[in-house]
């Protein structure tokens, strides 16, 4: 059998793997589990180019997908089927010297949000170095995606070492009114939320809200996103970026407004250090985080990253289901 017969069969096996795993009830259309599985899931099995760090997934209008992640000058992947990606380039070939100030002089820039409206697709993405909040996030807009054809739309917001935040981990959410909100954040307060003007994705005024906090400050990531009559922050809890060694875990609360406030399961507030654990690190899936939420025509998808065993990132995605009460879970 050749190779790339062993990885197709392998990647049928990994499917069906997956449908049948987990001894969940399945009682809603198209076989999505109604509640969540005895046992954490295992990532869909996928192909390519798939060793990727804080992962961003859209749909393309002409169809498949585009992937951007953390790398020098980010990273870009392409697929068409949502299982094989392919190295397409990155955003800034030539690099963005508008963001060396940042990340002192270093050509990588973090955590992108990519989403496509409006005819042309949006990147917010982070400048910054470990440790440091002497950060900003900067938007880049482009009309195909592809490598090379971004223009620079000037910085969002920007925090120093006598800030209380940090600027990084953008995410942008559009709500059914047309408002625009970045909600953004890592460690020191916890995540933010600003107002972004819709003609230019830059910010509009002064005001910035905290909408979830830990006392020990290890939160980071989050990601905005509707379902039925909720509003779920997505966020990653604890150590990442420490390979196999990685305490990253997935978490979740909600809201009956985009501004919170949000609380888990349990009722605790997020900004109390509450959040409801989805997905944490089993066998040899190390310190799943960085969450991103993708709506696809067959349904949600949690786009994440985790670790290997030998220390090494991978794309992570997994279903997503809501049980009865409407709190969600991966399988």
């Amino acid at each position: 059998m050749s190779p790339s017969t062993t990885r197709r069969a392998a990647a049928i096996i990994a499917a069906l793997i997956l449908t049948t795993a987990g001894g969940c009830d399945t009682d809603e259309p198209g076989g999505t589990p109604a509640t969540a599985p005895a046992t954490p899931p295992d990532p869909t099995f996928l192909l390519g180019d798939a060793g990727v760090h804080d992962p961003t997934l859209v749909k393309r209008p002409n169809g498949g997908y585009l992937l951007a992640h953390t790398g020098a000058g980010l990273r870009l992947r392409t697929s068409t089927d949502r299982n094989t990606f392919t190295e397409a380039g990155a955003v800034f070939p030539g690099g963005a010297p508008w963001t060396t100030a940042y990340t002192k002089g270093s050509a990588d820039l973090w955590a992108p949000d990519l989403s496509y409206r409006d005819g042309r697709f949006w990147l917010y993405y982070s400048a910054s170095t470990f440790g440091s909040n002497r950060s900003a996030i900067f938007l880049a807009t482009s009309p195909t995606g592809m490598a090379g054809s971004w223009t620079d739309a000037g910085k969002v917001i920007e925090s120093t070492s006598k800030s209380d935040f940090n600027a990084i981990d953008p995410n942008l959410y559009v709500d059914d009114a047309g408002n625009w909100r970045l909600t953004f954040g890592s460690f020191w307060t916890g995540i933010k939320q600003i107002e972004l003007d819709p003609t230019t994705g830059l910010r509009r005024g002064d005001t910035m809200a905290g909408v979830a906090e830990r006392s020990d400050t290890a939160i980071e990531a989050p990601y905005l996103v509707k379902h039925d009559d909720y509003y779920y922050l997505w966020v990653s809890f604890d150590a990442c970026c420490k390979g196999a060694a990685s305490t990253y875990r997935t978490m979740v609360g909600r809201s009956i407004s985009p501004d919170g406030p949000f609380a888990d399961r349990n009722g605790t507030p997020m900004t109390a250090g509450g959040g409801t654990e989805i997905l944490a690190g089993h066998g040899s899936v190390h310190g799943p985080g960085h969450p991103a939420v993708l709506a696809d025509t067959d349904g949600e998808y949690l786009v994440y990253h985790y670790y290997a065993d030998s220390g090494s990132p991978h794309l992570g995605i997994n279903p997503i289901g809501y049980d009865a009460a409407g709190w969600p879970f991966v399988h």
